[in-house]
């Protein structure tokens, strides 16, 4: 009997959004307890729609920043969210009318699983999968989280953290075979790493990613002007 070539997109659409679903428990009691209320929390999950911009966020918010920064941190830690839609609009080569849902639903998630694909209709699937998939638990687990508030205590000591950011990399890890691949995740960790504890929130993420491209474009480059030579 034939096996579905979707079964397995859908499979990992699911894991991948059950254990990021489970982090917007994290979301919802951390916003709570920086101050915001339930209809703003929901706010946030539902039409901002990004983990790191949301985090960001409150903790502005938390440490008793304006409101300004916080839309500032939130805003350059989304930024990110463009460039995977410049990667995406030709991978999926979605019609007109489905492009808003589509942007709403484009995440770090959504990207990996899409663009980790090897045809375009298993990417469409893995997108639209996964980015509903996340989309509704995150949201169910927000309200779970900020309905809970105090109760739960520090979300991280059930390890979801740790859950989301091994889901993330059961993705990226098949994908690190190459050389050129290799290359482009050491310098993004390297600059992550090194710019964490000194810059605002966002800020490392956006420069590993800046640094990511532009490794991934010139060492392609490099390595053929050696061949040529």
């Amino acid at each position: 009997m034939p096996t579905d070539p979707l079964r397995a997109v859908r499979r990992q659409a699911l894991s991948v959004s059950v254990a990021t679903g489970l982090y917007g428990i994290s979301f919802g009691a951390l916003s709570v307890a920086a101050g915001l209320d339930l209809p703003q929390t929901m706010a946030l999950s539902l039409l901002m729609f990004s983990g790191g911009s949301q985090f960001a966020f409150i903790g502005v918010v938390g440490a008793g920043g304006a409101a300004g920064a916080a839309i500032a941190s939130a805003a350059l830690l989304g930024a990110r969210n463009g460039l995977y839609g410049a990667q995406l609009t030709p991978l999926l080569d979605l019609p007109r009318r489905l492009r808003p849902a589509a942007a709403h639903l484009t995440i770090d998630e959504s990207t990996a699983v899409a663009t980790a694909q090897p045809t375009r209709s298993a990417a469409r699937a893995g997108f639209w999968w996964t980015g509903a998939g996340v989309f509704v638990l995150w949201n169910a687990f927000t309200l779970l989280g900020a309905l809970a508030g105090d109760r739960l205590g520090d979300p991280r000591a059930y390890g979801l953290d740790a859950a989301a950011a091994a889901a993330f990399l059961a993705l990226v890890w098949p994908r690190l075979a190459g050389r050129v691949a290799q290359g482009v995740a050491a310098a993004a960790v390297v600059v992550a790493l090194v710019t964490t504890p000194v810059l605002p929130a966002g800020v490392p993420v956006l420069l590993a990613a800046l640094v990511a491209v532009g490794v991934g474009v010139l060492a392609p480059e490099a390595a053929q002007r050696e061949d040529a030579a």
